[in-house]
């Protein structure tokens, strides 16, 4: 999932911590970006319907990397594996991998929608549309989520979005993070468990996601797996950093037999194919139902078979093509969450006729000065009034290095990041020493009833709040 786990190895020896010098000296504080609603005291305003407001941007503006170089680090790593390189925390993003994860349930409404739709094929469209939308986030996010601590856990309760979510970091070599989320109303299971496999390939670094992602529909009694596409970023050395996802992504109804089969295409010598998704979804009988199409930085459409050939053989022979300009009343008619989408122009060849599944939400606008973050992102990491104890000891949020760079303390957050590794190592000893095995809290290894392979399950409990066994990894 992106740029994200497997740097900063509790085996690493923190040779490669030169570049975290004066990085505070760079900073370019400008009040006007850290406002945010409630006060500083982390209280939050509540609206007139009661639901609460959640802050618009992060209390410090990020910092500039300029002046610091990947390949800097990289080069020393050359034929290293990468889960043992540590990298600064320049590199970083303000959030761990477990709050990355819990990005997947932006665009919740396309599970309540899947649920709420009669028909199969439907479902399945919204389905789809919510597998590429969990990828949108990423979209020029090239900083690097920090990697969870072993037993580091994050929750995350939206009562006006419905639903609740918990993750834990179940293991460190490899690094192996579980979730799973439900709906407040019943209506909905969403879990799995993500492990990346990262390689560096001197320009470009590759995370091949590992691990099965799960979606049950419990008013229909379905479930829907896949996984997610290949990661890549690019001009790890030198240009500007950006993100490439690709490879097929297959989603699977267990009920029903039906599949939706994604392309993400690879950019291509000329860029032509960049950020574009192609697909269709089938019966169990091999029968195309519909064709979807879009870009996972954009929006997904989707038409039936016979007019996308139509289509396809008209441009071949240099027909007009059309682009798609948005209008109110495209969107109204094919989407109920009409009000959440942004005008924006979008670059995707728009076949009349075609029904629109999804389109990304407008970041805020200050979210160039915020690690490029989406809304939903900006609010992860707060830590309101009196939410310190209920939540686990081991909640990301109460994670300090974290913390200290949300807030720009960028010398103490290196500080404190070289402690926790530190305080991990030596945890890791002592049960070595002690031959003590690492258990698990909230989940445990088993076998994904669906798709028989091995997979991470949920043990249940949490939200009883009972942490008085929990490991003191800050």
């Amino acid at each position: 999932y992106g740029f994200s786990t497997g740097f900063d190895s509790d085996n690493s020896s923190g040779d490669f911590s030169e570049a975290n010098h004066k990085v505070a000296e760079m900073l370019d504080l400008d009040p006007r970006q850290s406002n945010r609603t409630g006060d500083h005291n982390g209280e939050t305003e509540i609206q007139e319907n009661g639901i609460k407001r959640h802050r618009t941007s992060l209390p410090a503006p990020m910092f500039s990397r300029s002046d610091f170089s990947v390949w800097s680090i990289l080069k020393k790593c050359i034929g290293l594996e990468l889960s043992k390189i540590t990298m600064p925390i320049v590199f970083n993003e303000p959030l761990s991998f477990l709050q990355r994860i819990t990005e997947y349930m932006e665009h919740i409404y396309l599970i309540n929608k899947a649920c709420s739709q009669a028909d199969p094929l439907e479902r399945m469209q919204a389905v789809a549309a919510f597998a590429v939308s969990a990828v949108a986030s990423q979209w020029e996010r090239t900083g690097k989520p920090f990697n969870p601590l072993l037993g580091e856990t994050y929750e995350l309760t939206r009562e006006d979005l419905g639903f609740r979510f918990i993750s834990e970091q179940v293991s460190h070599h490899p690094p192996i993070s579980a979730f799973y989320s439900e709906g407040l109303n019943k209506d909905f299971i969403f879990h799995g468990s993500i492990y990346p496999k990262l390689k560096f390939w001197g320009k470009s670094i590759e995370a091949e996601p590992r691990g099965t992602i799960t979606l049950e529909l419990l008013k229909h009694n379905e479930a829907y797996t896949w996984t997610n596409p290949t990661c890549c970023v690019h001009n790890v050395i030198i240009g500007k950093l950006w993100l490439e996802q690709y490879g097929t992504v297959e989603i699977v109804n267990h009920s029903t037999g039906d599949k939706c089969v994604l392309n993400f295409k690879p950019c291509g010598l000329f860029g032509k194919e960049l950020h574009r998704v192609e697909g269709y979804i089938q019966d169990k009988n091999r029968k195309k139902l519909c064709v979807i199409y879009g870009k996972w930085t954009e929006c997904l459409w989707c038409t039936d078979p016979a007019t996308y050939e139509t289509y396809k053989k008209n441009e071949k022979r240099g027909g007009e093509q059309k682009k798609l300009k948005p209008s109110e009343d495209v969107i109204k008619s094919e989407n109920d969450e009409a009000d959440d989408m942004p005008e924006v122009q979008d670059t995707v060849q728009f076949i009349p006729g075609s029904k629109l599944l999804w389109r990304i939400n407008c970041r805020p606008p200050n979210s160039s000065q915020m690690y490029n973050f989406t809304s939903f992102a900006v609010s992860l990491n707060e830590l309101e009034k009196g939410m310190e104890a209920i939540l686990a000891p081991t909640d990301c949020r109460l994670r300090p290095d974290i913390r200290n760079m949300e807030n720009g303390n960028m010398d103490v957050a290196s500080k404190e990041k070289e402690r926790l590794e530190e305080k991990q190592r030596a945890a890791r000893k002592e049960r070595a020493k002690d031959e003590v095995e690492w258990q698990t809290r909230w989940f445990h290894q088993g076998t994904n009833p669906y798709t028989g392979t091995a997979d991470w399950l949920y043990s249940g409990g949490y939200f009883d709040r009972n942490f008085s066994d929990c490991p003191d990894i800050y």
